[in-house]
């Protein structure tokens, strides 16, 4: 039996596997847009386990498998015995039984690498506390949309050194950009979190101002991530600085877009009148985790599809 193909990091794909997903992409959405019916999966069902509550993840999973033509089911910690601490091994061979392919969305990326070692069907992750790959997978279809490639551009991440800043040095290694990084003191990039490849795309800075300079792209995050709830109140105060506001996107590229995976606090991490900017794509890149994800599935469950 052939292994079995997971997305559990960016890093798990080729380059050219990745090209592949963001063209397919390119189809998908238009398409759908078109109206065109397309149901490849039909008789085929998605098992969704939530540790971590989201909208954008279970919306765009659950809408592209319905529109792909195939089920999903949502399970919650409170609606499963892994509320009750059934063994997270155990699980997977459970439910990759039942199902065809399963999104995991949990907090510690060593949970979804011990699912998916005990699972029969494909793995995604739908987002851990160290990695967000479905997040930047869509991120770079939204830039290449409206930017063309990727490569040999500016990418600056203003703010916490988080798990959707991690997926943003992996992509820099792949795709080949410049990853700018400024971040508040005490809350860096953790030690060998970038491997050797991708310390030569990676660039600290201590100002964020000078890390956005040039940039094409200023992204950022919250500066308070599920789980560190109890931090809010001294991140906001270490983070101030660290605010992307538009004297901030005056020293990018004229052309240079913003993004943000949301939820946006305005007045927080982003300036609203950066947020609702005519630079901002957020929506765009909300929307492409719909198609993004879809490509995903369907190249997991079917590979390669022409046309």
């Amino acid at each position: 039996m052939a292994a079995v193909k997971h997305f559990l990091k960016l890093t798990d794909f080729a380059r050219a596997e990745l090209d592949y997903l963001l063209e397919r992409t390119r189809t998908l959405k238009r398409d759908h847009r078109s109206g065109k019916l397309y149901q490849p999966l039909r008789g085929k069902t998605l098992g969704m386990i939530f540790e971590k509550n989201s909208t954008r993840t279970r919306v765009s999973f659950e809408a592209g498998m319905a529109q792909l033509g195939g089920a999903a089911l949502f399970l919650s910690t409170r609606d499963t015995q892994l509320g009750r601490g059934e063994p997270i091994e155990d699980v997977a061979e459970v439910l990759s039984r039942m199902v065809d392919i399963v999104m995991v969305r949990t907090f510690e990326q060593d949970i979804v690498e011990r699912f998916a070692a005990h699972s029969r069907v494909p793995v995604i992750n739908g987002l851990t506390d160290e990695y967000h790959p479905c997040q930047i997978l869509a991120d770079i279809f939204t830039f290449i949309e409206h930017r063309g490639p990727i490569d040999g551009k500016t990418v600056a991440w203003i703010g916490d050194s988080n798990n959707v800043c991690n997926t943003w040095l992996q992509a820099a290694r792949i795709f080949g950009f410049r990853f700018h990084v400024s971040t508040p003191p005490g809350y860096e990039l953790e030690p060998g979190r970038e491997e050797g490849g991708e310390r030569r795309h990676l660039q600290l800075f201590a100002d964020p101002r000078e890390a956005a300079r040039g940039a094409d792209l200023v992204t950022t995050d919250v500066w308070t991530s599920m789980g560190f709830e109890d931090e809010a109140e001294e991140r906001r105060k270490k983070f101030q600085a660290f605010q992307v506001n538009q004297a901030m996107m005056k020293l990018a590229k004229p052309e240079a877009l913003f993004m943000h995976c949301l939820p946006a606090h305005r007045g927080e991490e982003v300036e609203a009148a950066v947020i609702d900017s005519v630079q901002s794509v957020v929506w765009d890149e909300a929307e492409n985790r719909l198609h993004t994800q879809k490509a995903l599935i369907e190249y997991l469950l079917l590979g390669k599809v022409q046309g």
